[in-house]
């Protein structure tokens, strides 16, 4: 056998144990949750793969592939999360600025005294989980906002909100002179190399644009409303996202400045447990307890205020740490995980939106034995 053909087998024979090992979770996983299409990505120090499964819309029978998109939900606000840490890293804004320096109409309220930083980290003290059903206008939400009092002291407990990191993506785009969305499309996924990352979906892509179903099985798509873009808009393929995951990785070609501010989204905030609150990456010490993990990701801690302590300093990025976080919209599933030391990551992107600890369970299954194959 010449060498060009031990090379061509020796990937042949890594490829089909990658598979082997991912398909033996995932395929029971969408028969147990009825899920009609996912598209599941795994980083293994130098390589990459990505493996599609099922239908991208059960009306047509069209397959997923390569170039189906799904969408994120609130894995979007880790893109929103990098705009900011670009913004910031750029000197566009800081992390601290109060919320009043870039919304003049705030001043003098507690929402205005709230800084930058509270708003990535889901601590400004009780902003509610979703923009009200009533705000349908900028100038309602300033008058909503100016309105607000906090339920908790700054900085003191966490309380998930798409509000915040929302708010927060536009504040970084305006401070760039930008509306967010351009901000996205324009500068963020070209920068990363995310050729296939969209909020607006072009008229070209729509084709591969899957279709979403609820949990009782009926189809949906998420429409656009207050705040949606930065906290959970973006649409994309698994390949798009293992490049962001190589980023996060420190092991990609982008520019340095792009790479900082990529990596300074790990700076530890707040801790709550064994879970450390980033600018929205959550993170864990690693090696990881997958009880850990369950409970970090659970609705208890996303759904209801969790007590958490400042770290002060905040703690720099570090490479012994399992990061990773979920998103949902009413038809689609995500979950995005990765350990810096072992070179490790996995992308799993599912057109329902089935339970999270499934997601989590899945993840630390196929990890675990990738992490086992590197000893």
């Amino acid at each position: 056998m010449c060498a060009q053909s031990e090379i061509g087998f020796a990937a042949e024979t890594s490829n089909a144990h990658a598979k082997e090992a991912v398909d033996a979770v995932i395929e029971p996983l969408m028969k147990k949750d009825g899920i009609h299409g996912m598209a599941v990505g795994v980083v293994d120090g130098g390589k990459t793969y990505v493996f599609n499964y099922g239908v991208a819309s059960a009306e047509t029978g069209q397959p997923v592939t390569d170039a189906t998109l799904f969408e994120l939900g609130s894995v979007s606000k880790t893109l929103t999360a990098t705009l900011v840490s670009y913004a910031n890293t750029n000197g566009d804004l800081s992390l601290t600025d109060r919320v009043d320096k870039y919304f003049p109409a705030l001043r003098g309220s507690a929402f205005g005294n709230v800084e930058l930083v509270n708003l990535g980290t889901h601590t400004p003290g009780g902003v509610p989980l979703q923009v009200p059903d009533s705000i349908t206008s900028d100038d309602a939400l300033i008058a909503y906002l100016k309105a607000w009092q906090p339920a908790y002291a700054l900085g003191t407990y966490r309380t998930y909100s798409n509000l915040g990191i929302g708010l927060l993506g536009e504040i970084a785009a305006k401070s760039m002179g930008s509306d967010f969305t351009q901000a996205m499309q324009r500068r963020v996924f070209p920068a990363l190399g995310m050729t296939n990352t969209y909020i607006d979906v072009p008229e070209a892509r729509v084709s591969d644009y899957a279709q979403g179903y609820k949990k009782q099985g009926g189809p949906t798509r998420m429409s656009p409303g207050m705040l949606s873009a930065p906290a959970y808009g973006v649409k994309t393929t698994a390949a798009d996202m293992l490049r962001f995951i190589d980023a996060n990785m420190d092991r990609s070609t982008i520019d340095d400045k792009w790479q900082r501010a990529v990596t300074q989204t790990h700076t530890g905030y707040f801790r709550a447990g064994a879970m450390t609150q980033d600018l929205i990456w959550e993170q864990y010490a690693y090696p990881v307890a997958l009880s850990d993990l369950l409970q970090g990701n659970s609705a208890k801690v996303i759904f209801n205020a969790t007590p958490v302590a400042r770290i002060e300093p905040p703690q720099a990025p570090g490479k012994a740490v399992w990061i990773n976080k979920t998103g949902s919209t009413n038809g689609f599933g995500a979950y995005v995980a990765f350990v810096p030391q072992a070179h490790l990551g996995i992308v799993m992107l599912a057109n329902k939106n089935f339970p999270i600890d499934e997601r989590v369970r899945a993840a630390y299954q196929i990890l675990s034995t990738f992490a086992s194959s590197q000893r």
